[in-house]
């Protein structure tokens, strides 16, 4: 009997794992899937963004720090920038918003159609609660869920693969994705912030992603990583609750940097040069796909430097390659999501083209995501 018993739950086991089929790695991130789980795909259907008007150049700056549009270009090839000017009504959830509604209207969906909200930020407009459901309300979209993605730079690569697995999954069918920064109101702007503060704007983009039933594009696959180690390397320390308002508001010491960002310039550049070409290539070996079948890139808009020497790297014209630094600074969240609707409404993005995202920021956190679109 227990020999009858062993031999029906081996056949049972070889049963099961003939239903599991290893899947092309252009369909699917993980090497085995079953395919009974095998449901959907999911592509970018809309595209939105927006800037404050007010630009801020390299010239203004120049006027209140020691510094000059030569220094400022050579280190980062930044020309201007775009800061919330006070009493303007923009914020963080604002800009996020006025480019949601744009991507909304791309995508030929009602507002009503989204399942979710994914808002990727390091600058809300509270501490608590998120910028989710403030974009919620301000959408009138009544309870679906909405979720804050704080990865920095990385955030908005962080939030298309969240969408992308939900989608996949079944469970949701319309997923708007925004990326939005109000960094302009929490920098040093003296000699002694430059560093930093000259790198820095204001904006935000925005993404529907839809389901999509043919397997064979949209998002072909996400590719995510962290290095804890490096996390004060790139950060802004002072407001937390290690030092909480009590403590704040007794020492109300005006000399105390610790609530502006702080970055080791030198470590951030050689771990993201390094970094960036490591999960490019990882994404695109996961999908068999050479350097020369890149389409477009576009990485996240940290430095004009990074992106020239990742560009050098892989051996790509500046036709593959989309910056726009130049023109808005570093908007960390919304770089991305703003580079790409531009080079979309630039007809620079076809049907069928491979679109490469790749980013790189504070924790350090990293990551890509190609598309077939």
């Amino acid at each position: 009997m227990a020999e009858r018993f062993k031999a029906h739950a081996w056949k049972a086991c070889i049963l099961e794992m003939e239903s599991w089929v290893r899947i092309p790695s252009s369909l699917q991130k993980n090497n085995y899937i079953n395919k009974n789980q095998i449901m959907y795909n999911s592509r970018i259907s809309g595209l939105g963004m927006y800037v404050p008007e007010n630009i801020v150049t390299n010239d203004d700056l120049s006027k209140i720090m020691d510094t000059s549009n030569e220094w400022i270009i050579e280190r980062t090839g930044i020309k201007e920038r775009r800061h919330i000017k006070k009493g303007d009504g923009n914020s963080t959830v604002v800009m996020g918003v006025k480019a949601a509604k744009v991507a909304i209207e791309r995508a030929g969906i009602d507002k009503d159609d989204i399942d979710l909200i994914l808002f990727a930020t390091l600058s809300p407009d509270y501490y608590f609660p998120g910028s989710g459901v403030l974009a919620q309300e301000e959408l009138d979209i009544p309870t679906c869920p909405a979720m804050d993605i704080r990865n920095q730079c990385s955030g908005f690569i962080y939030a298309i693969s969240t969408a992308d697995q939900f989608i996949k999954s079944g469970m949701y069918k319309n997923i708007l994705v925004i990326g939005s920064e109000n960094h302009s109101g929490g920098l040093d702007f003296t000699t002694r912030g430059r560093g930093v503060s000259v790198i820095f704007g204001d904006g935000a983009g925005a993404a529907v992603v839809t389901r999509e039933e043919d397997l064979s594009k949209g998002i072909l696959s996400s590719h995510l990583h962290s290095e804890g180690k490096h996390a004060e390397e790139l950060s802004l320390i002072g407001p937390s609750t290690n030092r909480w308002v009590p403590e704040i508001l007794e020492a109300n010491d005006p000399d105390d940097i610790s609530y502006y960002p702080y970055m080791n310039g030198q470590l951030v550049f050689k771990n993201a040069v390094v970094r960036f070409s490591e999960v490019i290539m990882e994404g695109l070996n996961h999908n068999d796909l050479k350097p020369d079948q890149i389409d477009m890139l576009i990485p996240h808009q940290a430095n004009l430097r990074i992106s020239q020497f990742v560009q050098k790297k892989f051996g790509l014209s500046d036709d593959q390659v989309y910056n726009n630094i130049q023109k808005y600074g570093n908007t960390t969240a919304g770089s991305i999501p703003i580079a790409l609707t531009e080079a979309w409404q630039e007809g620079k993005i076809k049907s069928g083209d491979i679109i490469v995202l790749a980013a790189f920021g504070s924790g350090f956190t990293w990551g890509s995501t190609i598309i077939k679109w």
